[in-house]
C-alpha cells in the first residue's frame, strides 16, 4: 500500500490516477498511523511553500515526515519543502536535503511550464530511463545542484530535477503527467 500524504496542496487525484494505471493500491491520508505502515509514501504537491509547511507544522507532520523509514517519494512542491529553505516566504522547509530554493531570475519565460529534457541520471528510480529523455515541469521556483542532485535540466540555468539521499527520492517534475517516461520513474518507485 503507498500512501499519498494529505497536506492541502494539489495534483493528488493525478497521482492517485497514474499508480491506478499501474495496478497499484493508494490511499490519501494525514493520518500518522496509516503513514507509518505504508510500504512507500508519495508526498504531492503544487501550491505555496509557506502555507503547506505551516500545515505540515500545525499536524507534527514535518518531524514524522523525516521520522520515516519507507522509499518516500516528492513531487514539484513536494521537493520543494523536502529542502532547507524556500525563498518563496521566505520558508523553513523540512532539511531533508541540505538545499536552498530559489526562484527563477525574473523573466517573461518564467514559470517553467511543459516539457523539457533530464539528464545526469544519479538515482534507482532512473533505473528504467535514459539520458535525456523530456518529463513536464511546472513551477517558478528550483532546487540548486547540490551533493543529492540525482538528474538534473538546465531552464535559464542549471537545477536540480531530481533529488536522492538514503530513502528520500523527489523530483522537481511530474513523473505522473510525463507519460511514459514518468510511468517508468514510478513503476522503480514502486519496485524499491
Amino acid at each position: 500500500m503507498i500512501a499519498i500524504i494529505k497536506y492541502n496542496a494539489g495534483n493528488i487525484k493525478s497521482v492517485q490516477n497514474a499508480l491506478s494505471r499501474l495496478g497499484v493500491e493508494s490511499v490519501v491520508t494525514d493520518d500518522e498511523k496509516t503513514i507509518r505502515n505504508a510500504d512507500k509514501i508519495i508526498f504531492p504537491g503544487v501550491g505555496e511553500a509557506g502555507s503547506a509547511m505551516s500545515y505540515l507544522r500545525e499536524r507534527g507532520m514535518d518531524t514524522l515526515i523525516r521520522s520515516l523509514t519507507q522509499p518516500f517519494l516528492g513531487i514539484c512542491l513536494g521537493q520543494q519543502l523536502m529542502c532547507k529553505h524556500s525563498e518563496e516566504g521566505n520558508t523553513d522547509c523540512l532539511d531533508i536535503f541540505e538545499v536552498e530554493v530559489r526562484k527563477f531570475p525574473p523573466t517573461d519565460i518564467v514559470p517553467h511550464m511543459g516539457w523539457n529534457t533530464i539528464c545526469d541520471l544519479r538515482s534507482e528510480i532512473f533505473k528504467n530511463n535514459s539520458e535525456n529523455e523530456d518529463v513536464y515541469f511546472v513551477h517558478s521556483y528550483y532546487a540548486d545542484i547540490c551533493i543529492n542532485t540525482a538528474a538534473t535540466c538546465n531552464y535559464i540555468l542549471p537545477f536540480s530535477a531530481a533529488l536522492h539521499k538514503n530513502n528520500f527520492y523527489a523530483t522537481q517534475f511530474h513523473p505522473e503527467k510525463s507519460a511514459d517516461v514518468g510511468e517508468k520513474i514510478l513503476k522503480s518507485f514502486v519496485a524499491l
